[in-house]
């Protein structure tokens, strides 16, 4: 350490000055935080005790020599220009404001703890799929039109049967399949993610959007239960005020099925144009599983039935937050998302 001492100064006597670039070389090597005379420092923790006192004091002397050869050069370029100053330190990165999360994790998030409180588990599945996992198994015949509302992205046709193909998946309906081939009965879970539909990108539209479906298996399973848990779904998320209705609707995996509005938030009622001067906004479809699904993943129909839902998130972040464009969402603009902090 004594020798690095001596080293060190010898260097520090004889380093040239001559304008303030090497002013600032000067500082980076020896003055600054992160210079040759703070690592001599972090080093000292490691000289024997008996030494430690002796070679302090040569570091010390050696700092002073440097900081004050530092100041000397440093006046004399006060004259000829602006001062130099040395920074706080140059490690510190500038600040950053604190980030938030994304409205639609936020959202989510809520939704989940809603259904979580009722008992409900999460789970999950791919969302590379088979036709048999997102349309089959779920009672869309093959030649089935609703199949084509469903706006398919195809990633493989299969070879054989039309259950081969391999897609994007429309709807988180699959992980309701997979969770009841591997499941007894009874089931009760929530399954959110990202799903993919073939449409045009608009305002009330996306090609990539997430839902948070739901199931409930089990014996006497009644179309009440469905509705009290969707009753209590949309008082905990949108207050207690919320009006909620059930309209009769179709779906192939359901049977009975219904579609679920709540009360427009935006104009409490009284029509505007996000709800079509209807006063209301649909959120969520549902209904009672069909038995050909329960028989397709091998549940005994005649001694369970059950109830199902969907809903997209995005559609639930527009009326809880009063947001009229879906791209939003997808746009990254920190100035949309920061208010979500």
């Amino acid at each position: 350490m004594k020798e690095q001492i001596t080293s060190i100064q010898a260097e520090v006597e004889r380093f040239p000055i001559g304008n303030e670039s090497e002013l600032e070389q000067f500082r980076i090597q020896f003055v600054g935080r992160k210079g040759r005379l703070a690592a001599l420092f972090d080093l000292l923790k490691d000289v024997p005790a008996e030494q430690r006192r002796e070679v302090g004091q040569a570091l010390n002397g050696l700092k002073n020599l440097a900081e004050a050869k530092f100041e000397e050069a440093q006046s004399q370029f006060a004259g000829a220009g602006a001062k130099v100053e040395i920074p706080h330190d140059l490690t510190l990165l500038d600040p950053i404001s604190q980030g938030s999360l994304h409205p639609l994790t936020l959202v989510r998030a809520r939704i989940l703890e809603i259904f979580n409180r009722m008992g409900f588990s999460v789970s999950d599945g791919p969302e590379i799929e088979t036709d048999f996992y997102n349309f089959t198994a779920l009672n869309f015949p093959a030649n089935h039109p609703a199949r084509e509302m469903q706006d398919t992205f195809f990633i493989e046709k299969g070879a054989g049967e039309i259950q081969d193909d391999v897609l994007l998946r429309t709807h988180t309906s699959n992980v309701q399949i997979r969770l009841m081939q591997h499941q007894k009965p009874p089931i009760r879970s929530v399954m959110p993610g990202r799903v993919y539909r073939n449409e045009a990108i608009s305002a009330r539209a996306h090609c990539l959007f997430h839902q948070v479906e739901g199931l409930y298996v089990d014996k006497q399973v009644s179309f009440k239960d469905l509705k009290d848990t969707l009753y209590h779904f949309a008082k905990e998320m949108f207050g207690k005020d919320t009006k909620v209705r059930f309209r009769p609707s179709y779906f192939p995996f359901t049977e009975p099925s219904a579609e679920m509005d709540i009360t427009c938030l935006l104009c409490k009622g009284d029509g505007c144009n996000v709800c079509k001067q209807a006063g209301w906004v649909e959120i969520a479809g549902a209904g009672m599983v069909d038995p050909n699904v329960l028989e397709n993943v091998g549940i005994d129909s005649t001694k369970y039935n059950g109830f199902a839902f969907g809903m997209g998130i995005e559609r639930i972040t527009m009326l809880k937050y009063q947001i009229k464009d879906l791209r939003l969402f997808t746009e990254n603009d920190v100035r949309f998302l920061k208010q979500f902090s």
